[in-house]
């Protein structure tokens, strides 16, 4: 049972603090990293594979320190965002040498078997150069996987493969975790998350925001208060209405960019919110013109879960 703990963890970059009093344990199965870019993910995920040190707490893998050991590497796989691939060599061979910088006993059967699982024999003869973005994502997941660690580190494993690609690496995905190894997958994309992982961590803007399964995160997410902005054909009237409702916490009036005017609500429970609107407007012989929710980016959902 191989697990990968973070306590208050803390990483920063001369005045950039990337990563900030972060408390996390890993263990066996499948767990996804959400949050938006440039949420410290990257850092985080670099500390797990002892890459970087933290500038404060500890980050161990079965209680040793993660940094400056050699001999983790037997344990962890990595599959970093960015192309950390020699581009004049075949898949084969790039594979292969991680192989024998594990000192497999059979490396070439290790790459052989690892470049099937994911599907890359057809094409491990050719140069790196000539790969899609989603071949040299699926040619790391080989180089990650050939010596059968007990962790995987994988960060945006997902980014330029096609639905194919995509489905089958959660298939794969799906399977080692399900053999009892320690999987961390980082994304930006709930759905995509909540597809394969057993447990959510989410960050922003380096710090630990929730975490759960994807059940939890998706009521956290939903029970945040929601701000539209409505125009509609008598704006005043539909101000005075939508207050009263109890699913509303707030009402302004405002001018828009036309010199007319626009709704702006905060909705406090945002399934009552969407169902009483179109029959407050009915009941007063509104017409609706414009509903447009104000904030509905990944950044705006994960500061409210900061906040919490």
């Amino acid at each position: 049972m191989t697990s990968v703990d973070l306590e208050q963890v803390s990483r920063w970059f001369g005045n950039v603090v990337a990563v900030n009093d972060v408390t996390m344990h890993l263990g066996p199965g499948v767990t996804g990293l959400l949050g938006p870019n440039g949420a410290g993910k990257s850092t985080l995920i670099h500390m797990m594979a002892g890459f970087l040190a933290p500038s404060a707490g500890t980050a161990t893998l079965d209680g040793r320190p993660l940094h400056r050991d050699p001999e983790i590497y037997r344990e962890i796989g990595l599959v970093p965002e960015r192309e950390e691939m020699y581009d004049a060599i075949s898949g084969w061979d790039f594979v292969l040498a991680n192989a024998k910088l594990h000192k497999l006993a059979d490396p070439r059967a290790a790459a052989r078997q690892a470049i099937g699982t994911v599907e890359m024999a057809e094409a491990q003869d050719r140069d790196i150069r000539t790969y899609s973005k989603g071949m040299k994502q699926r040619i790391k997941m080989a180089t990650a996987i050939v010596h059968e660690p007990r962790v995987l580190l994988l960060d945006e494993p997902f980014n330029g493969m096609d639905p194919r690609q995509r489905l089958h690496l959660m298939e794969l995905l799906h399977e080692l975790g399900d053999q009892g190894r320690t999987i961390l997958f980082s994304s930006h994309i709930l759905e995509e998350v909540e597809q394969i992982a057993q447990r959510i961590e989410v960050m922003v803007a380096g710090r630990h925001a929730a975490s759960g399964d994807f059940r939890e995160i998706r009521r956290l997410m939903t029970q945040r208060p929601h701000q539209y902005t409505i125009r509609s054909s008598d704006d005043r009237a539909l101000a005075s209405a939508v207050i009263a409702e109890p699913s509303t916490s707030g009402v302004e009036l405002v001018s828009d960019a036309t010199g007319g005017s626009v709704v702006q609500v905060q909705a406090t429970d945002f399934a009552a919110f969407v169902h009483a609107l179109p029959r407050v407007a009915s009941r007063n012989g509104i017409r609706l013109l414009e509903v447009r929710p104000a904030d509905e980016s990944l950044e705006s959902v994960f500061a409210y879960l900061v906040a919490r």
